[in-house]
């Protein structure tokens, strides 16, 4: 039995002071305020993990680096490209131990990979199927995140365009070469495997509900959805549908589903994704860094949409930043304050549903045991109500990370990987030696 003493704590009723919560077993045996302080005491405000529900980590090695040009999206995709077809399973390892690090430390307790680099150069098997998974598995645990493995099934270069050279290496020729590739994936207490469907674009319609089948029900399914305005010109021409209308048309809208981005949708799409109580997972520092819109947050959560955030391309790995720019950026989409409740903003940063981990997420008995700790009295924290930290904390305030009752950071330092800005800044430029 492990105690700790929270100063303060937001369990689900709301923020609590001197809270003593115990842990064992890798799950909170209760969460008891107003108690005597004893334990390991945790200054500031404790809160439940945070969820990272749509990652690529490679993609981190593009930071900083995609803004020649004035930073279209075009000189992103080049880039992004060149990186991939660099990438080998070791280089992979070391670049995500780094990136899964960084998480950590920004109060990020579980992730679910968006994972596509699967094969060698031209598409050719490494002797290990999952060579690169595998890389991302082991980069995971050596972090101390949980991980999801939403390993992506990409099929082509666009609808009815085979995949080009640097793609090759995406796909599997077919959705049932890619189901028995991910069959050989085990789980372990910190690893599961989901699955995802890259995006209409990339998986043909007749191959939709193979992928679909493929992944086990009690595990998650993710697509990028609507993230441009010209996916969803190109489904219209190709199919006759929204990107949304595809998936109900093929049966793979359901619970278990989040369409990630949900940026340019119809009424009728809203309506289908809460019907089907589907998720959105929204990463809004991405899709502000690629220019891709704001999507309708507010309107997708009254149609019963569950919503979550996700760091997607690692341009920026914060939790309180993607989680109160549900907020933010509704505001200025709508022109209105008060979009969301703190309390649901919570709610979307710490729903680790989406990730693949439905027990964690609360400050409660039987609960995962993640727990952030965010300090109170530093500049940017001091003076806030407790309840307003989503608007105020950002990850350099973050000071201790229990992930399933593991202590990962300790005192704002990663406990289990020395200075990950340097594992980051060397296997960075090692892949931009080229």
């Amino acid at each position: 039995m492990t105690v700790y003493w929270c100063e303060r704590a937001w369990l689900p009723e709301g923020v609590a002071d001197a809270v003593r919560i115990e842990t064992a077993d890798g799950r909170i045996v209760s969460a008891t305020p107003g108690a005597e302080k004893s334990g390991t005491v945790l200054a500031g405000l404790t809160l439940p993990g945070f969820a990272n529900g749509h990652s690529h980590a490679f993609h981190r090695a593009l930071r900083g680096r995609t803004h020649h040009e004035r930073g279209t999206f075009w000189t992103w995709r080049e880039r992004m490209y060149a990186l991939a077809s660099r990438l080998d399973p070791d280089a992979y390892f070391r670049l995500a131990r780094g990136v899964y690090a960084e998480m950590v430390l920004a109060g990020y307790t579980s992730v679910a990979e968006f994972h596509y680099l699967h094969h060698g150069p031209g598409g050719t098997p490494y002797a290990s199927p999952n060579a690169m998974g595998d890389a991302l598995r082991q980069a995971a645990r050596d972090a101390g995140i949980r991980l999801t493995l939403l390993d992506t099934c990409y099929l082509a270069g666009g609808i009815g365009v085979p995949p080009d050279e640097v793609q090759q290496r995406f796909s599997d020729g077919s959705a049932e070469k890619w189901a028995e590739r991910v069959e050989l994936l085990k789980e372990d207490e910190l690893f599961r495997v989901g699955g995802a469907i890259h995006s209409v674009r990339a998986v043909p319609r007749y191959e939709l509900p193979e992928v679909n089948n493929a992944v086990p029900e009690n595990r998650p399914l993710h697509i990028h959805l609507s993230e441009q305005r010209a996916e969803n010109e190109q489904c219209e021409t190709a199919y006759g549908s929204t990107p949304t209308g595809l998936l109900f048309e093929s049966g793979v809208l359901g619970e278990r589903l989040t369409a990630v981005h949900a940026t340019h949708l119809t009424e009728l799409d809203l309506k289908r994704l809460g019907d089907h109580r589907a998720g959105a997972c929204f990463c809004p520092t991405t899709e502000r860094d690629l220019g891709d819109g704001i999507g309708p947050a507010r309107s997708l959560a009254d149609a019963g949409v569950r919503l979550s955030i996700g760091s997607d391309s690692n341009a920026v790995v914060d939790a309180f930043e993607e989680t109160r720019a549900l907020e933010l950026d509704d505001r200025l989409a709508c022109e209105e304050r008060g979009r969301f409740t703190a309390q649901e903003l919570l709610a979307a940063g710490t729903d680790h549903v989406t990730a693949g981990w439905p027990e964690v997420g609360a400050l409660a008995a039987g609960a995962g045991a993640d727990l952030v700790t965010v300090a109170l009295d530093t500049v940017r924290t001091a003076g806030i109500e407790p309840s307003g930290v989503l608007f105020a904390a950002g990850a350099p305030d973050v000071r201790t990370v229990v992930v399933a009752g593991r202590e990962v950071v300790r005192d704002g330092a990663h406990a289990l990987i020395e200075r990950p800005e340097t594992v980051l800044a060397k296997e960075i430029e090692a892949l931009w030696q080229f």
